[in-house]
């Protein structure tokens, strides 16, 4: 199919747009967004063609679009085109098969290489289960990992962006009773400087204002409370402003998401998972970005998972706005 009314300007960045779980909403939130006529960019939906026209259908959306040949990418000038990966099974919405397990995998690694070889300036991603994959037999413990496996990056960085707040994590998806014995000085330095870095070269902040939560109530209360603080994260944090950068802490968790507390911040580096990012999705669910920082490409994604319950439902008020926010994000991104 092609749309003559959508002819985009070859000067237009593409986005590889990785559909992800097939039973879930991504492909809902991929033919709409493909509505969307004030995204500056060509979007390439590497996802089973037949699938997308049946979700559509589905879901009583126009979806037309122009099939992108991987041979010749710079021929597709649509707004929207499909990389077709053929689904290995039916596809029934809510309905999870692990047969779809490889067909997640290969779309989102084809689409992560295409970024890295400069074809996609981006590679945003839509949800995918992690569960599926593993009791398919592939080690999966989610798209941060992964992609830092597939580029044989030893250490990337979860950052989460919704409306001003930028928060990151020292720690991703482990069990909480692992978090404390997972944070090092050496880990925990790198990953202040990937942080640091990249806010400067891809966010384009000169001067990065980074404040680092402590680990443990109060921040430890002077090692009352767990003297991770005093061992490892002061430190840590000492050592990078011994070169001369903008980082602080440790604060308590408690209070150092309040407003005055964040006058003047860039960015927060919590200590794990459900520290930092239930007050990110507080304030801006459905309209957060999840961002892969150390990669060698752009990587965004929506902030939230696969809402199985709500896939292929015409009345189902699914919300396009995170994956929205995620292609516009990517494109505001610098890739050095």
């Amino acid at each position: 199919m092609s749309t003559s009314d959508s002819m985009t300007s070859n000067s237009q960045k593409i986005i590889g747009l990785s559909v992800g779980e097939p039973a879930g909403i991504g492909p809902d939130l991929a033919v709409m967004i493909a509505q969307e006529r004030d995204i500056k960019a060509q979007l390439v939906l590497c996802a089973d063609k037949n699938m997308l026209i049946e979700r559509a259908a589905m879901l009583a959306i126009p979806f037309e679009f122009e099939e992108f040949d991987p041979h010749n990418p710079h021929q597709c000038h649509s707004h929207i085109a499909v990389w077709h990966h053929p689904c290995e099974a039916p596809v029934t919405p809510g309905s999870l098969n692990v047969l779809n397990a490889n067909y997640v995998l290969q779309a989102l690694t084809n689409a992560a290489q295409y970024t890295y070889q400069g074809i996609f300036h981006a590679l945003v991603t839509g949800p995918i289960q992690k569960s599926i994959i593993e009791e398919s037999g592939i080690i999966f413990t989610g798209h941060t990992e992964y992609l830092a496996q597939q580029f044989s990056i030893p250490k990337v960085v979860m950052l989460l962006v919704g409306g001003e707040l930028k928060v990151a994590l020292a720690t991703t998806h482990i069990p909480l009773k692992e978090v404390a014995q997972s944070i090092t000085e050496e880990d925990l330095f790198s990953t202040l400087q990937i942080l640091h870095r990249e806010l400067k070269t891809k966010f384009n902040i000169p001067d990065p204002r980074i404040k680092v939560a402590g680990l443990n109530p109060h921040a430890g209360e002077d090692g009352h409370l767990g003297d991770e603080e005093i061992r490892v994260i002061s430190p840590t944090i000492q050592r990078c402003q011994l070169l001369g950068q903008r980082i602080e802490g440790p604060f308590s968790a408690d209070t150092l998401f309040l407003e005055d507390s964040l006058q003047g911040v860039d960015c927060v580096l919590a200590m794990y998972h459900d520290q930092g990012l239930p007050v990110l999705k507080t304030t801006s669910f459905g309209r957060g970005v999840n961002i892969t920082l150390g990669l060698p490409i752009i990587r965004t994604s929506v902030d939230h998972g696969t809402a199985l319950s709500l896939a292929g439902k015409k009345n189902a008020h699914i919300d396009a706005g995170s994956l929205k926010e995620a292609i516009n994000t990517a494109l505001h991104m610098n890739h050095k």
